[in-house]
């Protein structure tokens, strides 16, 4: 018995860091939303658009990497806080990147539904959300 309240010792803090992780999440969409110029639930959810799915999905798994670095190397709730909002920028940061430089037509592109726009957002926010984490162990 002592080996399993052992092991419960820290559920308070694991429910405080993935209830955070989820608000997160939400916060993550609402901002993504206002960065990018198209509608990615309204293009998923009502046109059925690949290639705004594969985009957005990537966008989601690259801020979660990035999340999971901060909730790992994060001193307490207060840094985990602190750097979720720098996984949020770095990673609405990315879609600039990749909409200014390398694809500007890019959300023309995923209106268009072409997956091959969809799914080089993908790959570049998921590549950010790496480094992202990576940069956060300190």
């Amino acid at each position: 018995m002592d080996t399993i309240m052992a092991s419960l010792a820290g559920l308070d803090n694991f429910a405080l860091y993935f209830v955070l992780s989820v608000i997160f999440l939400f916060i993550f969409k609402f901002v993504y939303a206002m960065v990018t110029p198209h509608d990615e639930w309204k293009l998923v959810k009502e046109d059925k658009n690949v290639a705004a799915a594969i985009g957005f999905g990537g966008a989601i798994i690259g801020f979660s990497i990035a999340l999971s670095g901060a909730a790992s190397n994060s001193l307490s709730v207060i840094d985990f806080a602190i750097w979720g909002v720098v996984a949020i920028i770095a990673q609405s940061l990315a879609f600039a990147l990749l909409r200014f430089s390398f694809m500007p037509r890019i959300a023309e592109r995923i209106n268009n539904n072409e997956v091959s726009a969809g799914t080089m957002l993908a790959a570049m926010s998921i590549a950010v959300g790496m480094l992202n984490a990576a940069c956060m162990t300190y």
